[in-house]
């Protein structure tokens, strides 16, 4: 059986793709290119040293070579004169166009959509990840073994087997569909495990971190909380969600979630099978859509259609997002502010590294949490310090009268959901009534 992709260090890689529409169609292939340009970057993340790279124009890639025929002559001739190791196409092969490729060039070749499963393979650090990963794999895998295998020669028979007519790719389709049927299984407790989480915290304002790959998600958290995650100048270096409390300059915390990054033509089975650990992005109440609009990165837009297209693919309306505008120490990219502006209410720009911007990023944080609460009057005992904690905790007291030595009186800002996880601290009777307009 075809042993799942890996991309040893330092393997040279040809680059090969297809430049959509006529030459003229500006717009078009500078779209193309950033993707190329990102597939290299993909590459270098795997391990592998980019040497070359093979494009053709063309309206579709050829149904039998991706490349025309005459391409691939090219294409053999560059992966000798190179001494290539790997060629990497920058859509989905089939199986027979990599059959077609490798027979012409005696060079192994893989698609974009396994070497993002090979790079998230190499970046999984947990038995949740690990089972994710391997999950997309093999479903990625089991639609292709036809197309993939050459040596369909019958095996023999014996007691208890079908006999001489089964082939050898029965014999794998088998044993994948077990393995696939016993990691969706512990993929399933999975998901109701962090269901469940999620449930836990369903009373209290949440806010998640998405966006595309190496946008400063990671370095953003930090910055916010102190967490301490790891956040390193590659491609998909969170592949785990990690949640942690942010106190708001004016009273009250939020949680804040660390998401995955998203990228272009991020396989499908990819999504489904880290369906478990995206699920803080589809609860979230607020999205921090994090977006790297430096000088450096010259398709902000192209980046916030495919994590758009992410979001909607797991039922999340783009509703209730702030544009984070990151890097903002690199400059930012011309026009792009007034573009991003014209796509949410608020746009913030921002320098995780060096955090300016910071403080504007929490009053939109803020106002986002103050639409939610209420004003509430409400008198307890003075001593009843667990209450008072809570209340400077979940919200934000606007004044505090201590009469007759016993009792406070407080006004406060707080979500009706918020008191009602309170409310059960304070000690004997509560007298507490909410203003009529929040």
């Amino acid at each position: 059986m075809r042993e799942a992709t890996t991309v040893r260090a330092k393997e040279r890689i040809i680059l090969i793709g297809i430049l959509r529409g006529p030459a003229a169609a500006g717009q078009a292939r500078e779209v193309d290119e950033e993707s190329l340009k990102e597939l290299r970057d993909l590459a270098a993340a795997a391990g592998g040293v980019p040497v070359g790279s093979c494009l053709q124009r063309a309206s579709a890639p050829h149904p039998q070579t991706y490349l025309g025929t005459g391409k691939v002559k090219d294409l053999a001739d560059m992966a000798r004169r190179l001494s290539a190791d790997l060629i990497l196409a920058d859509d989905d092969l089939t199986p027979a166009q990599v059959r077609q490729i490798e027979a012409a060039t005696n060079t192994r070749t893989i698609d974009r959509s396994e070497l993002i499963l090979a790079i998230f393979a190499q970046r999984a650090r947990t038995r949740e990840a690990h089972d994710q990963v391997e999950l997309a794999q093999l479903e990625y895998l089991l639609p292709r073994l036809k197309g993939m295998w050459t040596h369909l020669e019958k095996i023999k028979g014996g007691i208890g087997m079908r006999g001489p007519g089964e082939k050898q790719i029965e014999i794998d389709r088998r044993l994948i569909d077990r393995k696939i049927q016993a990691l969706r299984k512990r993929t399933g407790a999975i998901v109701a495990r962090r269901d469940r989480e999620v449930a836990s915290r369903a009373r209290e304002f949440s806010t998640a971190l998405v966006g595309y790959t190496n946008a400063g998600k990671s370095t953003l958290m930090n910055r916010l909380t102190g967490a301490g995650v790891v956040a390193n100048d590659r491609l998909f270096e969170t592949l785990a969600t990690r949640t942690c409390r942010l106190a708001l300059p004016h009273g009250g915390t939020v949680l804040v979630s660390d998401t995955i990054g998203f990228i272009r033509k991020l396989p499908h089975h990819l999504i489904s099978s880290f369906r478990a650990t995206l699920s803080e992005a589809q609860s979230a109440d607020l999205l921090l859509h994090v977006i790297d609009a430096s000088a450096l990165s010259p398709q902000p837009a192209e980046q916030l259609a495919a994590s758009e297209e992410v979001l909607q693919s797991l039922g999340r309306a783009p509703s209730h997002t702030i544009i984070v505008a990151n890097k903002m120490d690199k400059g930012i990219a011309d026009g792009s502010l007034a573009w991003l502006e014209r796509r949410a209410r608020a746009v913030v720009p921002v320098s995780a590294l060096t955090g300016d911007g910071v403080p504007e990023l929490f009053a939109e944080i803020e106002k986002a949490v103050e639409e939610r609460r209420r004003t509430l009057h409400l008198t307890c005992w003075a001593g009843d310090g667990a209450l008072l904690s809570a209340l400077r905790q979940r919200g934000r007291i606007l004044s505090q009268h201590l009469r007759g030595g016993t009792r406070y009186h407080i006004k406060a800002r707080l979500a009706p959901d918020d008191w009602f996880c309170i409310r059960p601290l304070g000690r004997d009777t509560i007298r507490a009534r909410w203003k009529e307009t929040p």
